[in-house]
C-alpha cells in the first residue's frame, strides 16, 4: 500500500491524500507556494495580511458565514504564513469533509478583499505587531533574519512595518495575487479515513472549473554572506541572544545530518549538549535550544538563550565551547547510534500529529515534487558518519562566520 496517493487537476492543481483509517477527523488544506520573500519592498507584510484578509469575505460569503461554517459544527479553520508558503486549512470529523473542501476553496479562490474589512484587520495586525514587540523570546529570532540577509527578503519580518500594513489598499492584495497565484504552484492536500477516489471526486467538483495559470516567477537570489553583530538596548529584564548564520538549502544533501547535528546540539530533548552545558551544569538558562530552517535556496541554523545581562558574555563562551567541540571531538560510536535513535524517535512521533502530517505533505510536494518516507529518511539518518558531522560542524560551525543579535536590558 502506497503512504499516500496524488492526482493532478487539468489546470495544474495537484491533490495528495494519506487514507488514515483509525481517525474520524479529516485535516485538509491549500498549501501555496507564495510567501513573504515574494513580496516587492513596499509590499512588506503583504502575504500575512492576505492570510488575514481570506478570513473576511469572499464572492458569497461575509466574514461571520465564513468563521461560522466549521465551527457551527465543531471543526477549526485556520491559516499560516511563512517566507515561502501560505496555507489554508481545516479540521473537521470526516462527515463535513465536503463542507471543509468547499470553504477552502472559496476562501483561498474567492476572497473580495472588502475596504471596510480592510481597515479593520489593519487595526488587529498592528495590534499583533505590538504583542509581537512586546516577546523579545519570539522578536529576536525573527529579527535575526535581517542580521543575516540583510536586505534580501528573507530578511524581512513576516508581518511587515507598520508603515507597510499602514498603507496597503485593495489593489496591492489583486496585484500580488495576479503576480505570484500558479495553479501548478498549489497544492490541495489531506489526510483522513476517507479513501482517495472521494477526494478526487469532491477536487473534481470544486476546483476543475478553476482556470489553469501559469506564472514565470524569478526569486531573487540569496546574496553573499557577511557575519555581523547587532546590539539593541531594550527596557527589558533579561538579556537574550541570537548567534549563527546560513546554512544547507532544503535540497542538498547535507540538510539531514546537518539536522541531526543541530538536534546533538540543542534540540528538543532535555540531553542536548547545549541544555546540559548551560542550563544544567551552570544554572544559566531557562531556555536554550538549536535551530534550523530551510528554504528552496539556502538556509539557516540559529542558537537562541536567554541570561542575566551580566552572564551573557559568560554564557556565550559556553555556547562557543560546544560548537568547538564538534568541530574537533568526533562522535563515538555509542553516541553516534544514541542521535540516530533520539531523533528517529522523534520524527516518528511528529508523523502521529495528523495535521501536521497533511502540512508536511503539501509543503514536500511542492519543494521536492515528492514525499518521502519514513523509512526514506531513517535510511539517511543510518547512513550518517561520525566524520561526515565533523565534516559538516567545520563547513558551518567556524566561531568567525557566526552573526550575533544581542537585546540587553537598557
Amino acid at each position: 500500500m502506497l503512504d499516500y496517493y496524488i492526482h493532478t487537476l487539468p489546470n495544474g492543481i495537484r491533490i495528495v491524500h494519506k487514507q488514515v483509517l483509525h481517525t474520524k477527523i479529516a485535516h485538509s488544506g491549500f498549501i501555496l507556494d507564495i510567501g513573504s520573500r515574494d513580496e516587492l519592498p513596499e509590499e512588506q507584510g503583504l502575504a500575512h495580511f492576505w492570510e488575514h484578509m481570506a478570513f473576511k469575505g469572499t464572492v458569497k460569503r461575509k466574514s461571520f458565514h465564513i468563521l461560522n461554517r466549521l465551527e457551527s459544527v465543531g471543526g477549526e479553520l485556520n491559516a499560516y504564513t511563512t517566507k515561502e508558503k501560505i496555507c489554508f486549512y481545516s479540521s473537521v470529523l470526516d462527515k463535513h469533509f465536503e463542507k471543509s473542501f468547499e470553504l477552502l476553496t472559496d476562501i483561498t479562490f474567492r476572497s473580495i478583499f472588502p475596504e471596510r474589512e480592510i481597515e479593520k484587520e489593519r487595526g488587529v495586525i498592528l495590534e499583533e505587531m505590538s504583542m509581537y514587540h512586546d516577546n523579545p523570546e519570539e522578536a529576536i529570532v525573527d529579527e535575526f533574519d535581517a542580521v543575516v540577509y540583510k536586505d534580501h527578503p528573507l530578511g524581512n519580518n513576516i508581518l511587515g512595518t507598520k508603515e507597510s500594513v499602514s498603507g496597503f489598499v485593495k489593489q496591492d492584495f489583486l496585484n500580488f495575487i495576479d503576480r505570484n497565484l500558479s495553479t501548478d504552484a498549489l497544492v490541495f492536500c489531506s489526510v483522513s479515513n476517507l479513501p482517495f477516489e472521494k477526494v478526487v471526486k469532491l477536487a473534481e467538483k470544486y476546483l476543475s472549473e478553476l482556470p489553469t495559470i501559469t506564472k514565470q516567477r524569478d526569486r531573487q537570489p540569496v546574496t553573499l554572506y557577511a557575519p555581523r553583530a547587532v546590539t539593541i538596548e531594550k527596557p527589558i529584564s533579561q538579556a537574550h541572544c541570537v548567534l549563527g548564520g546560513p546554512a544547507y538549502a532544503l535540497n542538498d544533501d547535507r540538510r539531514i545530518p546537518f539536522f541531526m547535528l543541530v538536534n546533538i546540539l540543542g534540540g528538543p530533548g532535555m540531553n542536548s549538549r547545549l541544555n546540559l552545558a548551560v542550563r544544567e551544569k551552570h544554572g544559566l538558562v531557562y531556555t536554550i535550544d538549536a535551530n534550523y530552517a530551510t528554504y528552496i535556496d539556502t538556509g539557516l541554523h540559529s542558537i537562541y538563550f536567554g541570561t542575566e545581562k551580566k552572564q551573557l558574555k559568560r554564557t556565550t563562551a559556553l555556547v562557543l565551547k560546544e560548537l568547538k567541540r564538534l568541530r574537533e571531538q568526533p562522535l563515538g560510536s555509542l553516541q553516534l547510534h544514541m542521535a540516530k535513535e533520539q531523533l528517529m524517535g522523534q520524527l516518528a512521533m511528529a508523523e502521529e500529529s495528523n495535521i501536521g502530517l497533511m502540512m508536511m505533505m503539501g509543503k514536500s510536494i511542492l519543494d521536492q515534487g515528492k514525499i518521502d518516507t519514513l523509512n526514506e529518511i531513517f535510511a539517511q539518518i543510518k547512513a550518517v558518519t561520525s566524520s561526515s558531522l565533523m565534516d559538516i560542524a567545520n563547513d558551518t560551525l567556524q566561531e568567525d562566520q557566526l552573526s550575533y543579535l544581542n537585546y540587553v536590558p537598557a
